[in-house]
């Protein structure tokens, strides 16, 4: 189980600060804001490393709430941001601790389990530094005492696809240690990156199912200034891997920013109105724009309710992987899939409400993941909420992703070939399904 966040907001870099927004109690995810404000409680102070369930539980509790940071350790920036948003929460009387513990169950076949990052030095220094008041460091046995369990916690239908599907028993290893790491810190709030969208998921649905009384927070990812979502991982890839790997995140914007020009163009067409075919460019000309003729085949197009937005959106994304596909390192794709939060099923083109975005790709052997969270009928009377359950976004939160979404730039993304400005095709496209 990793915590490096994931993101409503795609283009905050890593060194973007901002304030974060309240979480209300319930066990469906809220999103916390992963600024770089200064903690309320002294960040230089240094965090205490325990290494047993029982040292851990002999450590005052402060009268205030405890939270909880998962990880398997290799902390960077994201982790930190994690760190703050439950200092940020929790406040000076509250207590923070880290978990720091890289869980063998989730590693399958041929995974990099041995060759797993372990830097705990440099974990507790950076967890302190970040406002952490406990290090929860154990060793295998103490957490799997007489070995691997004998029973676990399945994760379900949601638990098969996507990372399930690539990487068979994953998240019931996954959920197997959060449930663990639950009981041993008892914690009052929990907080997961969004980065691995699937895994906050199905640690949300266990939370709700299995009545565990902590408030699951989603946190956004932290990106670097290039766009490539920070990961444990990202240290494995050398100089021309890393340029080829910027591909996922560019795929991901290159989507949000097609989708963007689609909403956009229906909105144009609804100003413009209904006009007889011969007078589309006179009314078009009426609102000052150079392009009459042109643009009144594309309003036309978009009034005729012909635009399918995640179909377009699979194919943006996808021809920025199609072209990652040809570099020198090559991209080889896992999948990529645009999928309802509450379930990860694939939506339909008729989709409308809240839907991620997700890619998983190999580049040399390191295997890298990123999504993004995209909204289909934004704006539209008509337009559905995403789900009933699972991942939500407090309101605030929700009008400052559209507006990021809308609006913001993507970071460049060196030697991938992004898609040309939307412009609607002469006939609709059809699906894009994913890839696995």
């Amino acid at each position: 189980m990793t915590s490096s966040p994931l993101s409503s907001h795609p283009d905050r870099p890593a060194n973007a600060g901002h304030s974060a927004p309240p979480a209300d109690a319930g066990h469906q995810a809220r999103t916390a804001d992963g600024g770089h404000a200064t903690p309320p409680a002294a960040a230089s102070r240094p965090a205490r490393l325990v290494h047993t369930a029982a040292d851990l539980r002999d450590l005052p509790r402060s009268t205030g709430v405890r939270a909880v940071v998962m990880t398997m350790g290799a902390l960077h920036e994201g982790h930190a941001t994690l760190v703050r948003a439950a200092r940020l929460r929790v406040g000076p009387e509250g207590q923070v601790v880290v978990t720091v513990f890289v869980n063998p169950l989730q590693f399958g076949a041929g995974e990099d389990l041995d060759r797993y990052p372990r830097t705990l030095d440099a974990d507790i220094e950076l967890a302190a530094a970040a406002g952490a008041d406990v290090v929860f460091a154990p060793a295998v046995d103490e957490v799997y005492p007489g070995g691997e369990p004998q029973i676990r916690i399945a994760a379900g239908p949601m638990g098969t696809l996507l990372e399930g599907a690539s990487r068979p028993g994953h998240f019931d290893g996954v959920l197997t240690v959060v449930a663990k790491l639950l009981h041993l810190t008892a914690p009052d709030l929990a907080f997961y990156g969004q980065k691995d969208a699937q895994q906050l998921a199905v640690i949300t649905r266990m939370a709700a199912d299995l009545n565990f009384p902590v408030e699951i927070i989603g946190v956004p990812t932290v990106r670097e200034e290039d766009g490539l979502a920070l990961s444990s991982r990202n240290r494995y890839l050398s100089g021309p891997e890393r340029c080829t790997a910027l591909a996922l995140s560019a795929a991901l914007f290159a989507a949000r920013d097609r989708l963007a020009a689609e909403e956009a163009l229906r909105a144009r067409a609804a100003s413009v109105g209904h006009h007889p075919a011969p007078d589309r460019a006179a009314a078009l000309a009426a609102l000052g724009e150079d392009r009459a003729a042109a643009d009144a085949h594309a309003v036309a197009y978009a009034a005729a309710g012909a635009l399918h937005g995640p179909a377009v959106a699979r194919a943006a994304a996808r021809a920025v992987l199609d072209d990652a596909a040809r570099l020198d390192p090559p991209l080889t794709l896992d999948y990529l899939a645009l999928v309802d939060p509450s379930d990860f099923t694939e939506v339909p083109d008729a989709y409308e409400g809240e839907a991620i975005l997700a890619v998983a790709a190999k580049v040399g052997s390191t295997r890298l993941i990123d999504n993004i969270r995209l909204v289909f009928g934004a704006g539209r009377p008509e337009a559905t909420a995403a789900h009933q359950g699972g991942t939500t976004t407090d309101a605030a939160d929700t009008a400052d992703t559209a507006t990021s979404a809308a609006a913001a730039p993507s970071p460049s993304a060196p030697s991938v070939t992004s898609t040309p400005p939307a412009t609607p095709p002469t006939t609709p496209q059809g699906p894009l399904g994913a890839t696995r």
